[in-house]
């Protein structure tokens, strides 16, 4: 029960006073050696209302490897075109505990070229 306690805990810091909302929800994203994944979620419902990864078949095709900014940009303007389907255009970015540099940027960039805004 205490690991959880402080797992929460060390989540709820990392997030900081980023919260989505169902006006703005929140871009979270992760990244690994290996792949990016992108979801767009309502924190009020807790709901992941839009996902998008680099192991996404439709996506996976297109690129040679998953973990290059220009495999990121490629995902943040899918996930960009699949929210639009849903009306979703303005957005809270979290970037987590990465920096806002190399794919974290790429992938931000290429959802606002997108159409989403944040």
């Amino acid at each position: 029960m205490k690991l959880l306690k402080k797992k929460l805990q060390k989540r709820n810091n990392l997030r900081g006073s980023v919260k989505g909302t169902i006006d703005q929800p929140r871009l979270s994203v992760f990244r690994s050696n290996q792949h990016i994944y992108a979801q767009i979620i309502d924190d009020v419902n807790l709901k992941t209302l839009v996902s998008c990864s680099s192991l996404d078949p439709e996506i996976k095709v297109e690129l040679k490897s998953g973990k290059t900014c220009s495999a990121s940009k490629i995902i943040g303007q899918k996930l960009a075109e699949r929210s639009l389907q849903k009306n979703i255009k303005k957005i809270i970015f979290d970037r987590g505990p990465y920096l806002y540099h190399g794919r974290i940027k790429a992938l931000a960039d290429g959802a606002r070229e997108g159409g989403l805004e944040f």
